[in-house]
């Protein structure tokens, strides 16, 4: 069984930079993943026209994470990982029997708080406040070079 990633996030991304280098980094990953169990990755935007904020972000985020999955917030208050340790907890996810992984990423103003509270686990990439378009980036990397070093390839050196 494999792990399905799926990003799901506030916001649409058009093309330019930051849409070129997700669509390459989850390429890479879905097809180094694939032998792996893990993948494939999509992304899910959703968008609140009105401007109401993360309460109104709130029931548009959770009606895009698959019934069922397992919920993982970005959120600069939650686990500091190096990148040997998320790849670790991305197999540990797969191999407890995990079908789909829901990353969260928030808007301008983050992810409302009764959204976080339903999050089985948090990620931060530091303690300072990324754009929340730069961290589909690195998550999208993170997750490429996850299943390169589950793969033992050489991307990832230490």
């Amino acid at each position: 069984m494999a792990l399905r990633v799926h990003i799901c996030a506030v916001g649409r991304l058009r093309s330019g930079p930051e849409r070129d280098l997700i669509d390459d980094y989850l390429s890479r990953f879905d097809k180094t993943g694939r032998a792996l169990g893990l993948g494939p990755a999509r992304i899910i935007e959703v968008e609140d026209r009105k401007g109401g904020g993360m309460s109104a972000e709130a029931p548009l985020l959770q009606g895009a994470i698959p019934k069922g999955a397992m919920i993982c917030t970005l959120d600069e208050r939650g686990t500091l990982m190096s990148s040997p340790q998320f790849s670790k907890k991305l197999c540990q996810r797969r191999d407890s029997g995990v079908n789909d992984l829901a990353f969260v990423i928030g808007g301008a103003d983050g992810i409302d708080p009764s959204l976080r509270a339903k999050a089985d686990m948090s990620l931060s990439f530091g303690q300072m406040v990324w754009p929340h378009m730069m961290v589909r980036v690195m998550l999208s990397e993170q997750l490429y070079r996850a299943a390169s070093i589950a793969a033992g390839t050489p991307y990832h050196r230490v």
